[in-house]
């Protein structure tokens, strides 16, 4: 099991550890309600150090980003970031990621801890363009500062007006004394906030200048366990829950990020394809009416106790005070106000099908 670069630090602050996507990462310090709560009403920090960084560069690196993911990089400006995601080949995701343009030669791909190898492999295999690539996955940690306090916390360590930085876009920059620093007004948890890119060397002083610096704010670290409560609030998908390799973009809401008009790129004529004959299942949100916890793989049923599709992400939503999750189901049960019950524990509990965010505040 690797470790990050911070892991130690996780371990002395008395973090519970848990094995995930191959690291040893925190899943909570002192509780996951109150470091949920903390990232909604204050600010947090998040070690996702686990996460990949591939840089490709050259003339036609647009060209294969154009080819293996969804979206329309030709889109990007220097700066601007913008979440995709890469077909399979067979109608599903290899995996969803953040693409930041650098130049018009040079791109950083952001991809998930537990798909480094897999999407290297896969973008690899169709790179007949020549572009270089440079998997530095394990050469830099990432912290998220999440929350409405975020500016606050780290503005005294940076030049870079934190509060101009608008949504999904990034700076290179000085940051708590350190050159070519990469903050992006990005994160997985719609609190607001950054997300700072940095070499392992330099962790543990990146990771104390934050924590002094928004000590005024009284700033927390938090576990990979409120990171999932405030992403399921928000409705953003996780891989291997909402997504994988069986799910297409389309059935999972993602037609936003799937762009025909863009020319070819892989499996565009099989979404094409779907998207004229129609969807067999839809990624839905829903809250429980009747008290109960929705969980990853539950049944979901109609009224008269058929199975129509399963529970993709559920808990028990500390913001809002009752249980929420995601799955797909099957036409017309994705419609919003649509009753649905879901099977806990051999109970059939009644919940509504309802417009993600789930939290709006």
């Amino acid at each position: 099991m690797k470790n990050t670069a911070l892991t130690q630090v996780h371990v002395e602050l008395g973090a519970k550890m848990v094995p995930f996507a191959g690291y040893n990462m925190p899943v909570s310090y002192i509780g996951v309600n109150e470091e949920h709560l903390t990232v909604r009403e204050g600010v947090g920090v998040f070690d996702v150090s686990h996460m990949g960084e591939f840089f490709l560069s050259g003339e036609k690196a647009i060209d294969l980003i154009q080819k293996v993911t969804t979206n329309d990089v030709s889109l990007l400006v220097d700066g601007k970031i913008q979440y995709s995601c890469l077909p399979n080949g067979k109608g599903g995701i290899v995996d969803d990621l953040l693409i930041y343009r650098i130049s018009a030669t040079e791109y950083m791909l952001v991809v998930n801890a537990s798909n480094i190898e897999k999407d290297w492999d896969w973008i690899s295999s169709h790179n007949t363009f020549g572009v270089k690539m440079e998997n530095k996955s394990d050469a830099y940690s990432l912290l998220a500062v999440q929350g409405p306090k975020a500016v606050e916390a780290l503005q005294s360590l940076t030049d870079v007006n934190l509060s101009e930085m608008v949504y999904y876009t990034f700076k290179t920059g000085k940051f708590a004394g350190l050159n070519d620093v990469i903050i992006s007004a990005t994160g997985y948890t719609g609190a607001g906030g950054f997300e700072i890119y940095f070499k392992n060397e330099v962790a543990q002083e990146v990771w104390d200048a934050v924590f002094k610096a928004g000590a005024k704010c009284n700033i927390k670290p938090i576990g990979l366990a409120a990171r999932d409560t405030l992403r399921l609030e928000m409705g953003f998908c996780l891989y291997g829950n909402d997504i994988d390799d069986t799910t297409s973009p389309l059935e999972a809401g993602l037609g936003w990020i799937t762009k025909f008009n863009k020319g070819d790129f892989i499996d565009s004529d099989k979404m094409l394809a779907l998207k004229e004959s129609g969807l067999s299942r839809r990624l839905v949100g829903f809250e429980m009416v009747d008290r109960g916890i929705p969980r990853h793989g539950y049944p979901i049923q109609d009224g008269d106790g058929n199975v129509i599709g399963e529970v993709t992400s559920g808990t028990m939503s500390p913001s809002l005070k009752l249980g929420i999750g995601m799955g797909y189901v099957a036409p017309p049960h994705h419609k919003t106000d649509t009753e649905i019950f879901i099977e806990v524990r051999g109970k059939a509990l009644k919940a509504q099908v309802v417009k993600t965010p789930f939290y709006k505040g």
